[in-house]
């Protein structure tokens, strides 16, 4: 199933292809040129991890494509009181956590990083398959994604945004990315002491 976003953009020619690891903290700047230079097509759900998909908010609604994927985690990154949350999936053997984060600059997602974090590694050493989803699944959802793979899997947030965006599009927004820039920093940090 293929959405309809994808994007289309042309690298500058100043654009730098290797990141300097001693770095502490990369540049908003950086980061983009590295996100404009990966995949950019996106299906509804994208394994993007060995059984931890980065989705959108149609295949969160489809019942049958979550039980044809074998999902038993759904964490929504644009949770809403106002629509469907865990009581959606009853009946599905589906554990649910919501998060009511908006795609914006200055919303704070660093809050989220470690308890999201947790429910994805708890997801995953259970042998369940987990999806991790906001509206459109490039930001808010990705953001989490690579906090997840900075935190438990020990990946440079370089390394974390290549690995995701060898399986699908993602473009975090700009206060995103500051905050995912000073996670990095501050575990690179601790594993320097």
């Amino acid at each position: 199933m293929m959405s309809r976003y994808s994007r289309s953009y042309s690298s500058a020619s100043t654009a730098r292809t290797e990141f300097d690891r001693s770095s502490p903290l990369l540049t908003v700047f950086d980061l983009e040129q590295l996100l404009y230079t990966g995949k950019s097509t996106c299906n509804h759900a994208d394994e993007v991890w060995p059984r931890l998909f980065l989705g959108d908010q149609d295949i969160a609604s489809n019942r049958r494509e979550l039980a044809k994927l074998g999902i038993t985690h759904i964490l929504n990154c644009s949770h809403s009181k106002f629509r469907g949350g865990a009581e959606y999936y009853e009946g599905m053997n589906i554990t649910y956590e919501g998060i009511e984060a908006h795609d914006s600059p200055t919303f704070d997602m660093s809050v989220h990083f470690h308890p999201a974090a947790e429910f994805i590694h708890k997801a995953l050493i259970s042998g369940g398959k987990i999806l991790v989803h906001c509206a459109v699944g490039v930001s808010r959802s990705a953001t989490l994604v690579l906090a997840y793979l900075m935190i438990r899997e020990n990946k440079t947030l370089v390394d974390a945004i290549k690995t995701v965006m060898n399986r699908r599009g993602i473009i975090p927004n700009r206060g995103f990315l500051r905050q995912l820039s000073v996670l990095d920093s501050t575990l690179h940090h601790r594993h320097m002491t």
